[in-house]
């Protein structure tokens, strides 16, 4: 009997969120291209838009991959990737700068990565531009950001960008359609755990 009950409540409860559901789905009506934001300290900001990007794939969409910063070591997304005619790939970066040491170098590389970025951005054939680890670029002012904004309203009205890294700025965020802060809780390489392949590479 109490059993029955609980299926009852819980039926109950389950009819009432569908109703809300339901008139939420009805009113978000309109369909454009969003600007998506992942940032924080936690790991999983390149690896959620990567999963974007293979999501673009299983639509038949085309994708577009610029990487700022990194460069100097080859990753399973890169080796992936190359797989896929419609998929647009630049890894544009030398280093992390702390192991770069050169602003000069590091702002040279960046406004190149923009370059090819801005490009992706100006084609409407382009269904998903991921802009990985942009946020670093911008955070240590190797780029104009009013230029990046720009350039990112500018865009095609359905195309769709995902930006990546810690610290994104403020005027970023007031910008983007959907931001998610990647909190870290716990990480191997605290524990002294080297980056893996298929985990960090």
């Amino acid at each position: 009997m109490n059993q029955d009950a609980d299926n009852d409540r819980y039926r109950e409860r389950m009819r009432k969120k569908k109703a809300i559901m339901d008139d939420r789905i009805a009113a978000a009506g309109e369909e454009r291209g969003v600007l998506v934001v992942h940032t924080g300290t936690g790991k999983g900001k390149s690896t959620a838009a990567f999963g974007m990007a293979v999501r673009a794939l299983g639509h038949g969409q085309q994708v577009g991959i610029v990487q700022f910063i990194k460069g100097r070591f080859a990753t399973g997304e890169g080796a992936f990737f190359q797989r896929f005619p419609e998929v647009t790939h630049h890894v544009m970066g030398e280093g992390y700068t702390w192991e770069t040491q050169d602003r000069e170098r590091d702002a040279e590389r960046a406004g190149a990565a923009w370059e090819r970025a801005r490009a992706l951005l100006g084609d409407p054939s382009v269904d998903l531009v991921v802009l990985d680890e942009l946020n670093i670029a911008l955070k240590k002012e190797l780029l104009d950001l009013p230029t990046v904004i720009e350039d990112l309203a500018a865009r095609p009205p359905m195309q769709h960008v995902v930006v990546t890294g810690r610290g994104a700025p403020d005027d970023l965020l007031e910008v983007a359609d959907t931001v998610t802060d990647m909190r870290r809780v716990k990480h191997a390489f605290e524990a002294g755990v080297a980056a893996q392949k298929g985990v960090e590479l």
